[in-house]
């Protein structure tokens, strides 16, 4: 496969995939493969491959006699997801403590310290972005690429699960940012054991906010997303 097919399967991947987050392709929107191609400028060939790619990493699935769609999960497989990452981020962060913060750890302090003293001045994409983008950070100094292995899949799924950023719980939000600088206090202070258990502690609290959220979803409700958030 020569290089341009590559880049241009992978840039398939990443605009599908932008799609999705977007929710620009909802869950009951069966995908057409020509129309994709369409739309994003591009052959069907990369597309195609992006699509299978998804398939194979759980995000779209093919229903028999129906089409492919973007996949929906369960309640219960978003409590596994979590469990699972509890795990995975649990060990990532004692590592990074044992092993010491990356040369990125000093912007994130300063991006997270400036978001608590002026909340206003970050929206809750920006401030949601940066907390992903941490979460990633702690594997890198983790160093262990079996673990990035693992966590990559999960964490597309987790990103696809409710349509983010459809579906931020604002208080949420903005208290996760106070639980990462915590988070990262203990990775630099070399504190494994409390890193380990602050990530954990910091990812339960997000799996009942999103479990009340997607259980008013099914219900046919819509999530009240600036309500205070016990705990």
């Amino acid at each position: 496969m020569s290089d341009t097919s590559v880049f241009e399967r992978d840039r398939a991947y990443m605009l599908l995939l932008d799609l999705i987050l977007s929710g620009e392709l909802a869950t009951e929107q069966a995908l057409s493969e020509r129309k994709l191609a369409d739309n994003l400028q591009m052959g069907r060939t990369p597309v195609r491959e992006a699509i299978r790619r998804m398939t194979r990493e759980g995000l779209i699935e093919v229903r028999p006699a129906r089409g492919t769609y973007v996949r929906e999960l369960t309640i219960d497989e978003v409590q596994e997801i979590y469990e699972a990452r509890i795990g995975i981020e649990g060990m990532a962060a004692f590592l990074a403590a044992e092993r010491g913060p990356t040369n990125a750890f000093p912007e994130f302090r300063k991006q997270f310290e400036d978001m608590i003293a002026k909340p206003a001045d970050f929206d809750l994409t920006e401030t949601h972005k940066v907390g992903q983008d941490f979460h990633i950070e702690i594997f890198r100094a983790a160093k262990n690429r079996y673990l990035v292995e693992i966590y990559e899949p999960l964490r597309l799924r987790h990103r696809v699960t409710l349509g983010l950023p459809r579906f931020y719980n604002h208080e949420r939000v903005r208290e996760s940012v106070k639980e990462h600088l915590a988070i990262l206090d203990a990775i630099e202070c070399s504190d494994g054991a409390k890193a380990r258990q602050l990530i954990c502690d910091h990812l339960i609290k997000g799996l009942d906010v999103r479990s009340r959220i997607f259980e008013q979803l099914a219900a046919g409700h819509q999530p009240d997303l600036k309500k205070k958030v016990d705990g």
